[in-house]
């Protein structure tokens, strides 16, 4: 069977559920459960567990996701009409591969259904394989982290949570065509990994930068089709996580509104939330990024990619080299630049036509200052 990995949600959290109100979203959520699986046609988003977190020796350690899904169960709804399903838990396989290979075919089955999957977990490398399970589309992809560390370590070293970047980076089928961080504190990053980001025209935004300008995060979501957050990018306040003390990061205001721009994505069909260290007040934080991200799914446009060229207003600068095209949607005032088209590029990259960009962009350019991610997506076609 398609599912065979995932194990059922526990039963008290079924008997929490049913005595939930008709307002609160564990109402409108159908669980995995021991006695049925939850029906997946005309589901919209699922949520999925995954067990995985080891010890420096390899043993498989325990946490609880109940506790959150409780959290969650008892928000209340927004205006909504998307399906909802839990799947309940991929549990940690006898080595960290046999979990990464269930995690990997179970979200293939669910892109394939065109479901948004929301992945809670521990272990961050959980994300290479989420970035894996696109293979099966032969698309490019455009991976987000919000993370205060860019962990790229060592392609040579087994895979950690310090160190999947570069496993996605240098595996094949390499399937990367862009990666963004949101968030990162330069003294937790050396400035060689600075550098190599920069070279290989990738985007890396500070958390005072972001923090500042929130929206600045949006064009960054619009283009993600994975966005993976580490809750360490949160400071202690926000998170209440004591243990592992991060004096400097995201509010609680501020993860929940990138979180929601992930959700009005039109592109973004997979959230993973890692690092959750099994405690209450981390299970609140994360309980209300995804009732964010789910708001968002629910009042997503539609406007790029499904829509045409019609439903656009073009404008064409004239920049000392070239026309530089701008697209502004009709629907939603959100803009795009072209990025012009190179008949040597790869086959995966020619349906990459336009990127999300800022209404800011488009006067930054009326006055020759060209955005330096589109510079940076022109090299990517290039190469």
């Amino acid at each position: 069977m398609e599912f065979d990995f995932l194990q059922p949600v526990a039963n008290n959290l079924v008997v929490f559920k049913n005595a939930l109100s008709a307002q609160q979203l564990g109402h409108k959520i159908a669980v995995h459960s021991e006695s049925k699986f939850p029906e997946l046609h005309n589901c919209k988003i699922a949520l999925l567990g995954v067990l995985e977190k080891r010890n420096d020796f390899g043993e498989i350690i325990n946490f609880n996701l109940t506790p959150l899904r409780q959290e969650l169960y008892s928000l209340y709804l927004g205006n909504w009409t998307a399906n909802i399903v839990d799947l309940g838990d991929i549990l940690a396989g006898n080595t960290k591969e046999d979990t990464f290979f269930a995690v990997q075919q179970t979200i293939q089955q669910l892109l394939k259904l065109n479901i948004i999957t929301v992945i809670i977990g521990y272990s961050q490398d959980v994300t290479y394989a989420m970035y894996r399970a696109y293979d099966q589309l032969e698309q490019m992809v455009n991976l987000v982290t919000i993370d205060n560390k860019f962990d790229i370590g060592n392609e040579q070293e087994p895979i950690s949570a310090e160190s999947y970047l570069s496993k996605i980076i240098v595996d094949e089928p390499t399937n990367l065509f862009n990666f963004s961080n949101i968030g990162y504190q330069t003294y937790y990053n050396s400035q060689e990994e600075i550098d190599l980001l920069e070279k290989m025209n990738f985007d890396a935004y500070r958390l005072g930068e972001i923090s500042a300008t929130i929206s600045l995060a949006e064009p960054i979501l619009r283009d993600a089709d994975l966005l993976s957050i580490d809750i360490s990018s949160l400071n202690y306040q926000a998170s209440s996580n004591f243990k592992n003390f991060e004096p400097n990061g995201f509010t609680g205001k501020e993860i929940c509104a990138l979180a929601r721009y992930a959700g009005i994505s039109d592109k973004t069909s997979t959230l993973g939330i890692f690092n959750f260290n099994d405690n209450p007040s981390e299970s609140k934080i994360i309980a209300q990024i995804i009732w964010y991200f789910i708001e968002g799914i629910n009042f997503r446009w539609n406007d790029y990619p499904f829509g045409s060229k019609e439903n656009y207003l073009k404008f064409i600068v004239a920049a000392d080299t070239e026309n530089i095209i701008f697209f502004k949607s009709n629907k939603s005032d959100r803009w795009w630049i072209e990025i012009p088209f190179f008949t040597n590029a790869n086959n995966k990259l020619k349906k990459i036509t336009l990127l999300p960009c800022s209404h800011q962009d488009y006067l930054d350019a009326c006055n020759n200052q060209l955005p330096d991610r589109w510079w940076k997506a022109q090299q990517k076609f290039i190469n």
